[in-house]
């Protein structure tokens, strides 16, 4: 199990899987995800430092991952600092507050800490983190 609340134990004999991820389509493309989408955008832009980092929402010295970017940008103090990177039910309350489907959530935690965090930078993170977002978006600026 991840922060996301993914897990690779799904019953590949069931259909929960589908229709988990046809709800995760309908976010992405719903009024929300796409608020979402573009403003998560604006947020990585107007990031000092071009940096994200991968299965923490906040470090100490202030880095975060793609949620955490889009918490400072809108002001909304989430105490990512006190978060368990562990606890799954995070990614409900993030939505809540966030104002974004529980799952997409999910989704966007799973796509900050999906790359290959050893060879994986910072900096290559957010450009990849960056390029989905902008890839989610209907009408692509």
């Amino acid at each position: 199990m991840s922060r996301s609340g993914y897990s690779e134990d799904y019953d590949l004999g069931d259909n929960s899987i589908y229709l988990y991820r046809g709800t995760v389509a309908s976010a992405m493309r719903g009024k929300r995800g796409q608020t979402f989408f573009r403003d998560l955008i604006a947020a990585l832009d107007a990031m000092p430092e071009k940096k994200l980092v991968s299965h923490v929402f906040e470090y100490q010295d202030g880095s975060v991952c793609a949620l955490g970017a889009l918490a400072k940008v809108r002001g909304i103090d989430l105490n990512l600092r006190e978060m368990d990177p562990e606890d799954d039910s995070n990614a409900a309350v993030l939505a809540e507050r966030l104002d974004i489907a529980t799952c997409l959530a999910r989704e966007t935690i799973f796509e900050n800490d999906q790359g290959h965090y050893d060879i994986e930078t910072p900096e290559s993170r957010w450009r990849r983190i960056r390029a989905w977002a902008v890839s989610n978006l209907r009408d692509a600026p």
